[in-house]
């Protein structure tokens, strides 16, 4: 999914401004926000797949280190299907394990999926509870938790570079799968309206020369 600007008089699309940001104030901003997920801060960072989600989620746990609570644990849904027909109705696995014991002020778990084994592995991921929990995945904005998030955050590219990205990880073997799950991804988001109602949406392949590890293009 690719987030455009408004169009002019003219019908035709205005590009969107993008300034850069920083990690470090945007974990500051975190941390000065509400839990409202029992004690934790729950911060989704949501978007198509070969975006740069879990790169933007590695770099604000990162931010996160030196600020109380230390770095996040990072959550990502991809752990949580069960194979690729699994793109969107794995989240009662996310929401038992995970949300609904930090609800109550307990740690979590979940079963790491393994794409080679295509098995859920025995041993249990631990969550423990934390200032802050970031979960990274497609869908992990979507409506159901949003009175719950502290942050939410839409990571987008063009769709050519999200494709190259996602062969050049998986190889081409994956392109008839990847092709079918981008198709679910135009039309979830379209029905949950994820990026409009996103605080926060980043550009995931900025032309702005910047230091990745330290600042991101946020579109507004």
């Amino acid at each position: 999914m690719d987030v455009g600007g408004p169009t002019g008089r003219s019908g035709a699309r205005v590009p969107p401004v993008v300034v850069v940001e920083a990690y470090a104030e945007l974990a500051r901003r975190v941390l000065a926000g509400p839990a409202r997920l029992g004690r934790t801060r729950l911060v989704a960072i949501d978007g198509p797949s070969g975006a740069g989600k879990s790169r933007f989620a590695a770099h604000l746990a990162d931010a996160l280190v030196a600020l109380p609570g230390g770095r996040p644990p990072v959550v990502h849904t991809d752990d949580l299907l069960d194979g690729w027909d699994d793109q969107l109705t794995f989240w009662p696995r996310l929401d038992g394990g995970v949300l609904a014991p930090l609800r109550r002020g307990q740690p979590g778990a979940y079963r790491r999926y393994s794409w080679v084994r295509r098995c859920f592995l025995p041993r249990p991921v631990p969550v423990p509870v934390t200032p802050v929990l970031i979960v990274e995945g497609v869908s992990a904005a979507r409506a159901v938790v949003r009175p719950e998030l502290t942050l939410a955050v839409f990571v987008t590219a063009p769709t050519p570079l999200r494709l190259a990205r996602a062969v050049q990880r998986d190889g081409p073997e994956i392109l008839p799968e990847l092709r079918r799950w981008h198709a679910g991804e135009r039309t979830h988001f379209a029905a949950d309206d994820t990026a409009a109602r996103a605080d926060l949406v980043v550009d995931g392949a900025p032309a702005l020369p910047l230091d990745g590890s330290r600042y991101y293009a946020r579109v507004r």
